[in-house]
């Protein structure tokens, strides 16, 4: 008899920390493994967002902070979206959580009930379809191809929706893909759904400043969907503060004091010191951080390139986040090294097994014909990992 509660043994473990820990295992054998599994920049955090963090532990942040965060942050975070993304909201509507997982989940927790559907327009992020899991809620994936550039339409997005549909989780930029949906996009969806106002979107804008010359719109400021729109962002990838676990949201303000009320049974209040780094960190200029993304530019030029020159990899061009995509269906039914590969999963294990290169499969994103490969890594890092992978692919 297994004692586990079923919510636990219906989850599935993250494809992506599951990779980056058979990766690690590897590394402990003395094997020299390439990490481009992980969602995580190379960089340090900047110096201005440290110096704020050692000036809070100097002034004593130490006690709990409030549940939804200090009104020093909230402040910022209302700044930020009134400058970024022309969205105006109050204290009320605002709740920082310790990573934008954190603001996902609760949201999904005190909007979903049992047998209520979420839609996933895929790819998607992995997290996506467990925290609908864990809600007891079912979700339903709106498939796109590489050449749709990973959009959905319209047309699909209305033969999607039920009598039980709830929600709808959009991600731009997008992670797996890189894609970015423009505001003309967006607002096409919204016709959509302005046929249907008990459903709820949840915007993940966690990437919105990696981008790379396609302006970012926010579903939120499309004026039919701000009062249904839950928009989730943080500071984890554009600022390099993966470890640093700080999120946010705007939301209906009924929505944000239900997120408070979870969050107070849970976690509580977000980490004292990295809330008032984050507050320098919004309230800089995004310009500050632009040094990061131009890098991101160069490598994602760099890793598109090599990929084109290997035989098999088909791939769209990103314009967002750090992230390739590639269509990997060319090698399905063939044999290299004496190993069969069936599927995206039996490639990317491949890939860690015999190039020494960790990658994730595409079908934990919703889109079983590709993998994603991280390029937030050097250039000579990136360089060396496809000029491993081809030499595996041609073997």
């Amino acid at each position: 008899m297994n004692p586990l509660s079923d919510r636990i043994t219906s989850l599935p473990t993250s494809a992506t920390l599951a990779m980056a820990a058979k990766a690690r295992e590897l590394k402990s054998q003395g094997i020299d493994i390439i990490g481009l599994s992980l969602g995580e920049p190379d960089f340090n955090t900047p110096d201005y967002i440290k110096d704020a963090a050692i000036q809070a532990i100097n002034d004593n942040y130490n006690s709990y902070s409030p549940v939804d965060g200090y009104a020093e942050l909230k402040d910022a975070v209302i700044t930020k979206f009134k400058r970024d993304n022309d969205l105006t909201y109050t204290p009320a509507q605002i709740v920082v959580s310790t990573g934008a997982k954190q603001s996902i989940a609760n949201v999904a927790q005190v909007l979903l009930n049992p047998g209520d559907e979420v839609l996933l327009p895929a790819p998607y992020w992995v997290s996506y379809s467990a925290i609908a899991t864990l809600c007891e809620a079912t979700y339903k994936e709106i498939p796109s191809t590489i050449e749709d550039d990973f959009k959905i339409t319209p047309a699909q997005l209305e033969a999607a929706i039920t009598p039980k549909t709830k929600m709808v989780f959009f991600n731009s930029p997008n992670n797996p893909s890189g894609t970015i949906y423009t505001e003309a996009e967006y607002r096409a969806l919204a016709e959509v759904l302005e046929k249907y106002p008990n459903i709820f979107i949840l915007s993940d804008e966690i990437y919105e400043h990696i981008n790379y010359g396609v302006k970012h719109f926010s579903f939120a400021a499309i004026p039919s969907m701000f009062d249904r729109t839950i928009t989730v962002n943080g500071v984890a990838k554009a600022f390099a503060m993966t470890g640093w676990r700080v999120g946010y949201i705007g939301a209906p303000d009924w929505i944000a004091k239900a997120c408070t009320k979870m969050q107070g049974q849970i976690t509580s209040g977000t980490n004292c010191i990295a809330q008032q780094a984050t507050v320098t960190a919004l309230n800089e200029s995004p310009e500050r951080i632009q040094f990061m993304v131009d890098e991101f530019k160069i490598r994602r030029d760099l890793i598109l390139d090599l990929l084109n020159d290997i035989e098999g990899f088909k791939t769209n061009i990103p314009t967002g986040a750090f992230y390739v995509f590639p269509n990997v269906s060319f090698y399905f039914g063939k044999t290299l090294r004496g190993k069969t590969i069936n599927n995206a999963t039996d490639f990317s294990l491949y890939l860690l097994e015999e190039a020494h290169v960790a990658t994730v499969t595409g079908e934990a994103f919703g889109n079983s014909d590709c993998i994603r490969i991280s390029y937030a890594a050097s250039q000579d890092t990136i360089t060396e990992a496809l000029k491993r992978i081809k030499a595996a692919v041609i073997a």
